[in-house]
């Protein structure tokens, strides 16, 4: 399981080490020959949001190799650090919160980290004078899309891609959102779809894609992985029922 001790004390350190399923923080706890030890695999990002930014832009089909980019609502830091796997240039850290984004990022010295920061009145000033953007990447609570792909327009190169999770229990409005915060109608998806497509093509971005996302979120709600062009008026064909359908395979969200 562990090539030396050195290597097992790392891992049980790091939380990967479970004795009889349950999580072993000491490393100097003796175990029976009929304890059950296993290993759980380490993350490849240091939230599992990064599994999504992960998905998103192979699914789209994105090449980010040099990019600037700026990740709205960067909270740990699972797509930041996604971004960064994926060999962008430099990431813009955005969040209203402090003291989330995980260590390992804040030493990146490709990373700018704003804490403190809401990204609805984002500017390039604000990002130090920095040229236009390249990409950016949302995944934010408690606030709808438009509101942050407005100021967006404003720091995004012509063409530039933005990657946004669509949160329907943050776009439907409460009195269609079920009891613990879940979304678990398919015609509410539909809307919710239908409004933020609709939304983004007025702002002038073009619509080049949406997938439904690997991981539910934390309530166990379904959400959406959206692919834009800013100042673009490319549209692509998007069969909102078929995206929605693909959701709803295996019956009730609840899953």
């Amino acid at each position: 399981m562990a090539e030396t001790r050195t290597r097992a004390q790392a891992a049980i350190m790091a939380g990967r080490v479970l004795v009889n399923g349950r999580l072993e923080n000491k490393s100097g706890r003796s175990v029976k020959a009929s304890d059950v030890v296993s290993l759980v695999q380490p993350q490849p990002f240091v939230s599992r949001g990064g599994l999504k930014l992960d998905f998103a832009l192979r699914e789209f089909g994105l090449e980010v190799s040099g990019w600037s980019v700026v990740d709205i609502g960067a909270s740990t830091g699972g797509f930041t650090d996604c971004w960064l796997k994926h060999g962008v240039e430099r990431v813009y850290a955005v969040d209203v919160g402090y003291g989330q984004l995980h260590w390992r990022l804040r030493q990146d010295e490709r990373v700018v980290v704003m804490e403190r920061t809401n990204a609805r009145y984002l500017t390039l000033e604000a990002l130090g004078g920095a040229g236009a953007l390249d990409g950016a990447s949302i995944d934010a609570s408690f606030i709808g899309l438009r509101l942050l792909l407005t100021p967006l327009l404003g720091i995004m190169r012509p063409g530039g891609t933005i990657v946004a999770l669509v949160k329907p229990q943050f776009e439907a409005g409460p009195k269609k959102v079920g009891k613990g915060g879940v979304v678990r109608h398919p015609h509410i998806h539909e809307e919710v779809l239908h409004k933020v497509i609709g939304e983004a093509r007025e702002l002038g971005y073009g619509v080049q894609g949406i997938t439904v996302s690997p991981i539910r979120g934390a309530q166990g709600n379904v959400e959406f992985l959206l692919c834009l062009v800013a100042h673009s008026g490319c549209q692509a064909p998007i069969d909102i029922p078929a995206v929605v359908a693909d959701a709803w395979k295996g019956g009730d969200t609840d899953g």
